[in-house]
């Protein structure tokens, strides 16, 4: 298979032109006023740069000027035909860089770019033509001069890209490190630092969604686009833990609603809503709901779960609670404690009604009282004293 050589560039290709030195002469005696025509039609046509009329011809005229006699330079062969493009490109590339800090867009610098080679062109074209450059000549010089100019417009919109590309970055860091700060609980100030040099106005209220990774494009598309979002070092939780952290501001009961219903079926947990102040209140509370929830997975409202969450708070008290309510029943028969367990929890939430206890339990109001009966012979007036039927309740909640 043969391999085509790369393509010269326009400066390489200028080298082989030939340009009396009188043609050379007016061309270069032509550029500034060529410049300044080219920089007024900027001004003009392109609307971004209708106030920057100052820097235009303080900066990019004089650009332009260079530019253009970097160009006839090579075509005088004056300088190497491999190396000039360099600095040309480098300025172009820092033009670029400069005009996305300005605010520009790429498409305003592409019609610059766009405008000024047309008229450049213009004015070089009449300059040869008064020079007496042959037709022939005149054809080729315009092909490279028009092919130089694609080159810096090249590197100037390369520059551009790396200018946005790179503030991004620092932009999306920012950000980070405020997600971070918010849901550690860093001080007020330390907050208010960060928010303004991210350039994120703090809301009144903020919701942490907690959820893991393989989540993350579908949850971040259905909330509001100005939310955080912390992929590393959730506070709370493990390094083995895959689990990222989104911000959410302003998320009212109705939208909360939607939201919820929208990541129906997806692996994700609500904390509640709270003050920017309280983003960690709302992170522990989302890391509780998760573990509430267990291993059943799905969407998790912690603000539907309260009661879930509070028995769950702490495993190890309500495993000694179990053991020291339940304790006049703990002899007996595994078989026989399970149903009675059930019975008094389901006697208990519907407060003594033989009818809907048995309903619930799927067993006959005759069963439900002849249990009832045992549970009484076990724990005899404990039911009947309200802190002992409150510590029953949470026990076998």
């Amino acid at each position: 298979m043969s391999t085509q050589p790369p393509a010269a560039s326009a400066t390489e290709r200028a080298a082989g032109l030939t340009l009396a030195p009188e043609v050379l002469a007016q061309l270069k005696g032509a550029l500034p006023a060529v410049a300044s025509h080219a920089v007024q039609a900027i001004v003009d046509e392109v609307p971004s740069y209708a106030g920057a009329r100052d820097y235009l011809f303080g900066n990019i005229e004089t650009a332009v000027q260079v530019a253009l006699g970097t160009f006839l330079r090579v075509a005088a062969r004056s300088d190497d035909p491999s190396t000039p493009l360099g600095p040309a490109r480098e300025a172009s590339y820092a033009l670029g860089r400069g005009e996305a800090r300005s605010g520009r867009s790429m498409d305003a610098l592409l019609s610059a770019y766009r405008i000024g080679a047309r008229v450049s062109w213009r004015g070089i074209a009449d300059e040869a033509v008064r020079a007496g450059m042959s037709a022939a000549l005149l054809a080729q010089f315009a092909e490279l001069v028009f092919a130089y100019i694609d080159e810096l417009s090249a590197a100037s919109v390369a520059g551009h890209a790396d200018e946005l590309a790179s503030a991004e970055r620092v932009q999306e860091r920012q950000l980070e490190r405020l997600a971070l700060d918010l849901l550690r609980g860093a001080p007020e100030d330390v907050v208010l630092r960060r928010a303004d040099r991210a350039g994120w106005d703090l809301p009144k209220t903020v919701t942490v969604l907690l959820l893991p990774d393989a989540e993350l494009h579908h949850t971040r598309t259905s909330v509001e686009p100005r939310s955080l979002v912390l992929t590393e070092d959730v506070p709370g939780v493990g390094a083995d833990e895959d689990l990222v952290a989104i911000v959410v501001p302003r998320l009212s009961t109705p939208a909360r609603t939607r939201l919820v219903a929208k990541l129906e079926g997806h692996d994700v947990v609500l904390g509640p809503s709270r003050p920017w102040q309280a983003t960690a209140t709302s992170l522990t509370r989302a890391l509780r709901g998760r573990a509430a929830r267990g291993a059943a997975g799905g969407t998790y409202d912690t603000d539907v779960h309260l009661a879930d969450i509070v028995l769950d708070a702490d495993a190890e008290a309500r495993a000694d609670l179990r053991r020291r309510v339940l304790a006049p029943i703990a002899e007996l028969t595994p078989a026989t404690r399970e149903r009675l367990e059930e019975t008094l929890r389901a006697w208990l939430l519907h407060r003594g009604r033989r009818e809907a206890v048995a309903e619930a339990l799927f067993v006959h109001p005759q069963t439900v009282r002849y249990r009832v009966g045992q549970l009484r012979e076990h724990f005899g007036d404990d039911l009947d004293d309200p802190v002992k039927v409150r510590d029953l309740m949470v026990a076998l909640g």
